[in-house]
């Protein structure tokens, strides 16, 4: 098999970087010869991908964290459809937050060597794929696939603060200080959320709203415990709208971190596959963990469409 890699030297604080020749041995030996390319900006994993997939490689992972895989995940699709339908999607988790990781149940960082044994003796497990179309920084509207969450409120805010001087010491810990630092400015987002082309219409005072595909966000945060990868269905959680008080200080935050989401009052479960939100002031919109535009967003799902190296043990989910 041909395998490539595309490797974010930066993620973990540059720590990937420095890790990338012992990676690169340890997946050698275990799949073969492995063609790497790095990435130096962002969009780079994309335009890698992209060309890795037209040169025929069977496999190719990303290395690094949720930034890069997302940009992997936009490289192997093009009009809805698949590049180069054959190819297999892997990670090598390296970076800080991990919720993709999580999603997967795949080890942590820590724990690497027993990635590359999944890559190497994993199954493949065609997963769902979410499509955002939303306004970009600029107010043009751009487009985005995702593989893991979507979050429009405070989640894009915060995302576009979640690389700081806690990054080396973890996701969690950066994530934290940035939502905290965002909730001593927001007061909330009033949001109008359609699902399924009408089949309901609410309207919200929000802290944040998040469209899962995965469960997992913010380095940890599992505001969509529900979701499953190949259901083909998004699990939508809407949190109303919680000062900082009531955050940091009334447990609103501890919930976040559990799977308990649901037992608070203020946190509301939906389901659809498609999403339309609009909001009369900013709300910001961060997709698999990076700060890419704001409201209006629609988001679609793509079902079981892409073909992800996982445990054979661990799927199907639902």
């Amino acid at each position: 098999m041909k395998v490539a890699a595309v490797v974010n030297p930066h993620s973990a604080g540059g720590k990937t970087g420095r890790r990338w020749p012992q990676l690169a041995r340890a997946m050698e030996q275990r799949l073969g010869p492995v063609t790497a390319e790095f990435t130096r900006r962002p969009g780079d994993g994309i335009s890698l991908t992209r060309r890795l997939l037209h040169e025929g490689f069977d496999s190719i992972v990303a290395v690094g964290g949720d930034g890069t895989i997302n940009e992997v995940v936009n490289g192997f699709l093009q009009f809805d459809t698949l590049v180069r339908p054959e190819t297999r999607f892997g990670i090598l988790p390296t970076g800080t937050g991990g919720d993709f990781r999580r999603a997967l149940d795949l080890p942590s960082r820590n724990g690497i060597g027993h990635a590359i044994d999944r890559l190497a003796s994993g199954s493949v497990a065609r997963l769902d794929v979410g499509k955002a179309r939303f306004a970009g920084h600029d107010g043009s509207f751009q487009e985005r696939y995702f593989i893991n969450l979507a979050s429009f409120g405070i989640g894009g805010l915060v995302a576009a603060r979640s690389r700081n001087f806690l990054t080396p010491l973890g996701g969690r810990l950066a994530f934290l200080w940035a939502t905290f630092r965002g909730f001593l400015s927001y007061r909330g987002s009033h949001v109008t959320l359609t699902l399924d082309g009408g089949r309901s219409s609410s309207r919200h005072h929000v802290t944040d709203i998040c469209v899962g595909n995965g469960g997992f966000y913010g380095g940890g945060m599992h505001p969509c415990p529900k979701a499953a990868m190949d259901d083909g269905i998004f699990e939508v959680t809407v949190i109303d709208y919680m000062n900082v008080f009531t955050l940091f200080l009334g447990g609103g935050i501890r919930g976040l971190y559990s799977n308990n989401i649901y037992k608070n009052r203020r946190a509301h479960h939906l389901r659809a596959a498609r999403i339309e939100a609009k909001s009369d002031n900013p709300a910001w919109v961060g997709i698999d963990g990076e700060p890419l535009g704001r409201l209006p967003l629609e988001i679609t799902l793509l079902p079981r469409l892409l073909p992800v190296i996982v445990s054979s043990s661990a799927w199907p989910k639902h």
